[in-house]
């Protein structure tokens, strides 16, 4: 029987089977979230993972609802919706809960009042939950100030992604204890009802359109402004609503490949994305699926309406001419189709790539030639998309995109392969163990007959 941590003075262990009313879809929700959490040990394990902490087999995991803390005469009561205690060995580690759920958003005052809050109990960290997404759940969909932050964690997860973790985790038969198995499916089966509010990104904001018909007009973007920050915000949210769509697609887990410096800064990620759009009006994303020849690259242009994936990956070194370069990939597409498909050549140097589609190159892949000395260095494959008016529809923009990227993995990402240089051959005349004793190397190194190695071919001798 679980037991309250002394710093709560109310709390109920959650509940697998809420009786909450029908009226407390959140608290529900939670609850039966958090009991699957701390009763399903690999399921637990995945998410607590995914905010730094270890879990091992002798780690106990609690959770609660409805937790009301002591305060002073005159204080605002905040009640979480929920508390999570980790103990391991000596070592506590703890964490409030604030869950949305169908369209309720967080706001910065409440999640602010918790931090407080979770600072004064010195609670480790603060965790919402709701069907808004961030990129990890280091990158939260709220910006705040880093005072609040300094001494409590603020993580964020959403509804979709606890939904995917458990499906990846059912789907590749993680899950060891027949009864665990059976309780996570039934979360599964739980969050995927109407009735619990959980669901994905489908439409950008109203300012999506707007801005879309003004790039067309010739006008400007502020990287500043509220139009600007909104779009970009509802960018990362579907980034990580495709990864996730994706994840369930494949199989595994699929993440979105930022750069190291912005990892766990999301301000700086969401600076360099504002930067982007208003200096090249495109937005761009990189999604990378475990075991593939490369990230697929997404580039979303607004002054061409178009939405491109692409790979790029390393021409085989052991082929010397563009011709053969080119065929190697030729021969990993044989079952893509050519609509929409494009190689975009990388030559070395800073010159500008060369483009054809891929169904000019099937017929006469010399047209790729630039010359005997020059050969194709890099191989770039993108399927590119014109969806037209659709494009400024912010729910037609996401059902297009939801679309095409999974195609692009269905018809290109699986087939392609990454270069190996072969294997290294034994060499001639060093077969046999006798051949490479200090005996055998000093006779062959001081044989003047030795191929290439004539004192007088020697640097010494030259410049003697």
């Amino acid at each position: 029987m679980s037991e309250l941590p002394d710093f709560i003075v109310s709390g109920e262990p959650v509940r697998l089977f809420s009786v909450l009313s029908d009226t407390s879809k959140e608290g529900r929700t939670t609850s039966v979230f958090l009991s699957c959490l701390a009763n399903v040990f690999e399921y637990g394990t995945a998410l607590l993972s995914s905010l730094g902490q270890r879990v091992g087999t002798r780690a106990r995991i609690e959770c609660f609802t409805e937790v009301g803390f002591a305060t002073k005469a005159g204080d605002k009561k905040l009640r979480p919706d929920g508390l999570i205690v980790l103990t391991v060995g000596s070592r506590k580690w703890t964490a409030l809960i604030e869950a949305k759920v169908g369209n309720n958003e967080l706001t910065n005052e409440q999640i602010e009042e918790y931090l407080a809050l979770a600072q004064a109990q010195k609670i480790d960290a603060v965790i919402s939950i709701s069907n808004q997404f961030s990129a990890s759940p280091h990158h939260h969909p709220l910006q705040f100030k880093s005072r609040l932050t300094n001494k409590v964690d603020l993580y964020h997860w959403s509804w979709m992604y606890l939904l995917t973790e458990a499906d990846l985790l059912l789907s590749n038969s993680q899950i060891e204890d027949a009864d665990q198995h059976y309780i996570l499916r039934e979360l599964v089966r739980f969050l995927t009802h109407p009735s619990a509010g959980v669901k994905g990104f489908d439409a950008m904001p109203k300012a999506w359109g707007d801005m879309v018909n003004s790039v067309r007009a010739g006008a400007p973007i502020r990287a500043n402004s509220p139009e600007a920050e909104e779009v970009i915000g509802a960018w990362h949210q579907e980034v990580r609503d495709l990864s996730l769509i994706l994840s369930r697609q494949v199989g595994v887990e699929v993440s979105n490949r930022l750069p190291r410096a912005l990892v766990k800064d999301n301000a700086a990620r969401v600076k360099a994305d504002l930067s982007a759009l208003a200096d090249e009006k495109c937005m761009t994303a990189s999604l990378f699926v475990p075991d593939t020849a490369a990230p697929i690259d997404i580039n979303v242009d607004m002054t061409n309406r178009t939405i491109s994936s692409s790979a790029r990956i390393k021409a085989p070194a052991d082929k010397h001419s563009t011709k053969a370069r080119i065929n190697w990939v030729l021969r990993q597409l044989q079952k893509t189709p050519s609509d929409n498909i494009y190689l975009r050549l990388h030559w070395p140097g800073r010159g500008p790539y060369t483009q054809h589609t891929l169904a000019e190159l099937r017929d006469d892949v010399t047209i790729a030639e630039v010359g005997k000395d020059k050969q194709v260095s890099t191989i770039e494959v993108c399927m590119v998309r014109e969806t037209g008016a659709r494009f400024a529809q912010s729910r037609n923009f996401i059902k297009d995109l939801e679309e095409a990227v999974p195609d692009f993995y269905e018809t290109v990402m699986q087939y392609l392969k990454v270069w190996q240089p072969p294997a290294p051959k034994l060499r001639e005349g060093r077969t046999d163990a006798s051949d490479v004793t200090p005996k055998a190397i000093s006779e062959e190194v001081n044989d003047p007959m030795r191929a290439g190695s004539s004192p007088q071919n020697s640097t010494f001798d030259r410049e003697q």
